[in-house]
């Protein structure tokens, strides 16, 4: 079984998800303020349009940075018709920062789809950036470039625009020796767990490849399949979603999206419960829903003065103690304590 990943320090807190194959839409996500914005290739396009989402994110992503925010793909299910060639042409572009895997059922999953980014093509198996014709009069037109932008761009080197660099683990060849344009590295995939075969498999998913960086729940079709009426019949997957990714050294799950975009009073209070369960961040659907994530992710001046005690305490007195305020600190609590220091730090810098 492969090493648990170390969390990456600057953890997501919003993931907004837009479709594919609107190309002016994804041009204002960008700019927008998420942390990550998600291009849906699977359940925001319709099925005869699928092709040209993948043509339109592809271009998009042959672009060294795209825009302000890392890039995430969600492709289309695993074992369905299309995701080996999604995989395949998008895994290597240099503007792709993650790929993230619908219904995953199991490890071999992930490992199946790690091999195929292995062996990457260019978009539709020609070269990467080539243009194309959309099947209605929409242009494609990339998000204006400001000079910050145009500065932080260099040739195929790490990115200096935004936090979340692209994550990369070399990976062997399939085993059937295809021909490939070279062996690429894998880049930093992150599995949905929306069945309740793959609840069962989270922490051999969470496992399964050094490549993985995350898993979420996908909680629409999991709620779905278990026959759930409330979010009360969601508490376990949901607890076993955050103690499989902890447990795997990942960082803590982000929360699924909250489908109704009108209602920031029912999001912030569910953000609210997903934090006290361990969860951390959460998808979007709708850019006001962003702040509003945030705020309730990030830890208040209370939990961050108490954190910062712990911190300091920890500092003057090796080894485990107790506080005058009666809390026993120990190695875990000031790594929990420095977590929120972190958070704090990272709701500084964004205001």
């Amino acid at each position: 079984m492969p090493a648990p990943q170390e969390a990456p320090a600057a953890t997501p807190l919003t993931w907004l998800y837009v479709p594919g194959d609107r190309p002016g839409t994804v041009a204002k996500a960008l700019g927008c303020g998420a942390d990550v914005v998600v291009l849906d290739l699977e359940d925001a396009v319709a099925p005869d349009r699928k092709e040209y989402a993948l043509r339109a994110t592809a271009e998009l992503l042959s672009d060294p940075v795209p825009g302000p925010a890392p890039v995430h793909v969600r492709v289309n299910a695993l074992d369905g018709p299309l995701a080996e060639h999604e995989i395949r042409t998008l895994a290597a572009l240099p503007g792709l920062a993650g790929l993230r895997l619908p219904k995953v059922q199991g490890p071999a999953d992930i490992r199946r789809a790690a091999g195929w980014a292995t062996t990457a093509a260019g978009p539709l198996g020609g070269p990467a950036g080539g243009r194309f014709a959309e099947p209605v009069a929409t242009p494609l037109t990339a998000p204006a470039r400001t000079g910050r932008l145009a500065a932080g761009r260099t040739a195929r080197g790490p990115r200096t625009v935004h936090p979340g660099p692209r994550t990369l683990t070399a990976t062997l060849a399939p085993a059937d020796g295809q021909a490939t344009r070279a062996l690429p590295a894998t880049p930093a995939l992150h599995a949905l767990l929306e069945s309740a075969l793959g609840i069962e498999h989270a922490f051999a998913i969470a496992t399964a490849h050094p490549a993985l960086r995350g898993i979420a729940l996908g909680e629409a079709d999991l709620a779905a399949e278990l026959g759930v009426r409330d979010e009360a019949g969601l508490a376990w997957p949901r607890s076993r979603a955050v103690v499989a990714a902890r447990a795997a050294g990942l960082a803590p799950p982000p929360q699924s999206v909250y489908p109704d975009v009108h209602d920031l009073e029912g999001l912030a209070r569910s953000c609210a419960r997903g934090r006290a369960m361990g969860f951390l961040g959460r998808a979007a659907i709708h850019p006001r829903q962003l702040p509003v994530i945030e705020a309730a992710h990030l830890p208040s001046p209370e939990e961050v003065e108490a954190a910062a005690e712990i911190v300091r305490a920890a500092a003057a007195e090796g080894g485990a103690q107790t506080l005058a305020d009666g809390r026993f600190v120990d190695a875990a609590v000031v790594a929990g304590a420095r977590r929120v220091l972190a958070l704090a730090a990272r709701g500084r810098r964004r205001r």
